[in-house]
């Protein structure tokens, strides 16, 4: 049996501003992918979906390379907050420290934004497979499906909040707004297909 890293959730609750709210976003959506990995395992091979087994090998390929890429993401956002910290700390007593500080918010503050909106995308990507495991998957871990959507449904939601809160200091607000419209549509999109996967799988549970 695999255990849980505690070294990592020990940082997590720690005071400590890295890893935050980011890089929990990112473990949800890994966690939502391995599910759905799971659900494919559980599938493939069995004589019931051979029909669907080709198309759940193609999803499962898909959901390690996201999940890969989830965990290169909790690193990654951590990594992005470093050079926000720090122009955050610059000086601004004079007119030309002023400049220099503006200039190197904004580009901190993009590179802030980058690392969520990419957790974002991926969720979205994860939350599609996972639409088609609903219908395809084992229904002996349907259930799994309607876990895994909520994983990633928070994880998406939880991001926009890392995004959001860099745009509210952008001073750029054609630059900001674009990505609030980004944000705003993946949430929707994403919360939109989570709800619907979870409430028909509940539903399917519950008339047993």
């Amino acid at each position: 049996m695999t255990l849980i890293n505690k070294d990592w959730f020990e940082e997590l609750s720690s005071g400590a501003p890295v890893p935050g709210g980011g890089g929990a976003s990112a473990m949800g959506g890994a966690a939502a992918a391995s599910l759905g990995m799971m659900v494919g395992n559980l599938t493939v091979g069995k004589k019931k979906y051979a029909a669907v087994e080709a198309d759940v090998k193609e999803y499962m390929v898909k959901l390690e390379k996201l999940r890969d890429e989830m965990l290169v993401l909790i690193e990654k956002d951590a990594e992005c907050f470093k050079p926000l910290a720090a122009a955050y700390s610059l000086p601004s007593s004079t007119d030309e420290e002023k400049a220099e500080k503006e200039k190197v918010m904004a580009e901190a503050l993009v590179t802030a934004c980058s690392v969520p909106l990419e957790i974002m995308e991926k969720g979205l990507d994860i939350c599609l497979i996972l639409e088609e495991l609903a219908v395809k998957g084992s229904v002996m871990a349907i259930s799994d499906v309607a876990v895994g959507v909520e994983f990633v449904r928070t994880a998406v939601l939880g991001a926009s909040m890392n995004v959001y809160i860099n745009t509210k200091s952008m001073n750029d607000r054609e630059t900001a707004e674009k990505y609030n419209a980004h944000a705003d549509e993946l949430n929707k999109t994403v919360a939109e297909k989570a709800d619907a996967v979870f409430d028909k799988i509940k539903e399917t549970l519950k008339c047993r």
